[in-house]
């Protein structure tokens, strides 16, 4: 059996109007390639809303359970056919959803799992099977879609065994997403507090009120074109750091790279990383990435590719992709990533991206470098940092626990998909269980059970 014989029906992308008008009076949300890791994520806010026809939101309109796959884009190193798993969440969020020309949606036969048709599609999609359906057109990849359904197998699953393991690895992404809430949770709270101390001015004062409320002095400042507290300086973001510091050189020892791609990193999560050889890295793998390295898409900044790596690996590499920005005083990197990730600073590069003679697009390092930013007395900028640091360190360890459970749900779909692990009987004692079958020399199996505990799938050392 391939891949086309389990597709009831294929769905085509329409990308619509930005404005309304009589011709394309109805507004839709539009999944873009640049949304299908975000959607995953469960983050929904950035798709963006556009007008099409009533004919194309009658017959395009995308429902719980289909499956919108990525036609145009990839990497050297990243393949097209990414794809993404339209929830009832996201259809609740947004009532009405299709997807851009750019990809392409399938509905699943009622004889199958359409969760477990996105997790064999993501199984098939990290062995690099697509790499073999890719054509070129003016730069851009394109997946050759109906050769690849048409010549990719899939095995004859019961029904019950779909179920099965969608279910097994929907528990794993479960607890991924209550780590990526919790995450957003965290920053939210900080950016409030910078916003309180920072924005509005009501950071405590020397008798711990808050200075703007309680009457404390503000001064006009021609930079800004604004009041800001006496005593305050304004500073360009060049005057406190440094952009695009340290690249890879030929000095460098480093054999394997972690490699992070813009595409992968949005609103300070990242979704996954490439370990490559040095020998094979594409050539963009340039930016070396220090402690509290901000890091910033050029491209199309308003998709928000950005985040702060807090502590990274050594041998982590970023794109030339993104700008790396480094705050001279360590202290500042939090305050600096919080600034640049405003949306009023967000829609500012945004807007001087738009005018860009590029092909695309784009800011320059210049263009973050220019911006100026409110600095208070030493004593605060001390104080901000001591209070939002550790806040950071969590989110991070949170990071890494999704990345564990990544790992494990990597680990474990090739296995369930293949047969080597299996569901046991609900009626033996665990909350979880999983039967792992190694073949030694002399073909005899060994059986390790696999057992969750504290939302962790775990192998038994019995």
């Amino acid at each position: 059996m391939k891949l086309k014989d389990i597709i009831e029906e294929y769905i085509s992308g329409d990308w619509g109007n930005e404005d309304f008008s009589p011709e394309t009076p109805c507004a839709v949300y539009c999944v873009r390639g640049a949304d299908i890791v975000p959607i995953s994520n469960d983050q929904f806010n950035d798709i963006p809303l556009r007008y099409v026809s009533k004919r194309t939101k009658d017959n395009k309109t995308l429902r719980a359970g289909d499956l919108v796959i990525e036609k145009s884009g990839g990497s050297p190193v990243q393949s097209t056919g990414r794809i993404t798993y339209i929830s009832q969440e996201l259809i609740d969020s947004k009532q009405s959803v299709v997807c851009s020309n750019f990809c392409t949606s399938i509905r699943i036969k009622d004889s199958w799992n359409s969760k477990f048709i996105y997790y064999y599609w993501q199984y098939i999609y990290n062995s690099g099977v697509f790499f073999n359906f890719e054509g070129k057109t003016s730069g851009l990849k394109n997946l050759q879609f109906d050769n690849a359904i048409a010549s990719i197998d899939i095995p004859e699953y019961t029904l019950e065994q779909q179920t099965e393991i969608a279910d097994i690895l929907s528990k794993l992404e479960s607890k991924m997403t209550v780590n990526r809430e919790i995450n957003r949770n965290l920053e939210a709270m900080t950016r409030q507090l910078y916003d309180y101390w920072f924005v509005q001015f009501d950071f405590p004062d020397e008798n711990g009120c808050p200075y703007k409320s309680s009457g404390g002095r503000m001064v006009w400042n021609e930079k800004l074109s604004q009041f800001i507290p006496e005593c305050w300086n304004v500073k360009s973001v060049g005057e406190i750091a440094s952009l695009n510091k340290s690249s890879l050189s030929k000095k460098d020892s480093l054999e394997e790279l972690l490699y992070l791609d813009t595409s992968n990193l949005t609103l300070n999560h990242i979704d996954s990383l490439q370990v490559v050889k040095r020998s094979e890295a594409p050539s963009r793998a340039q930016r070396r990435v220090a402690i509290n390295t901000i890091l910033y898409s050029t491209v199309r900044p308003r998709l928000k590719h950005f985040g702060i790596i807090c502590s990274p690996e050594n041998n982590l590499i970023a794109s030339t992709g993104f700008c790396t920005i480094n705050a001279n005083l360590l202290r500042d990197s939090i305050s600096l990533y919080l600034f640049l990730t405003q949306e009023t600073i967000i829609n500012k590069l945004g807007d001087i991206a738009d005018t860009a003679v590029s092909s695309y697009p784009s800011i320059g390092p210049t263009d973050i470098e220019s911006l100026y930013i409110c600095y208070g007395p030493d004593s605060l900028m001390d104080l901000f940092y001591q209070r939002t640091s550790s806040t950071f360190i969590s989110i991070e360890k949170n990071e890494q626990e999704i990345k564990y459970l990544q790992d494990e749900r990597d680990e474990l779909l090739p296995l369930l998909m293949n047969g080597q692990v299996s569901v046991m009987p609900p009626e033996v004692n665990c909350d979880l269980y999983f039967a792992r079958c190694h073949t030694f020399i002399n073909f005899e199996y060994v059986i390790l059970p696999l057992y969750a505990a504290d939302g962790f799938f775990k192998h038994s050392s019995t």
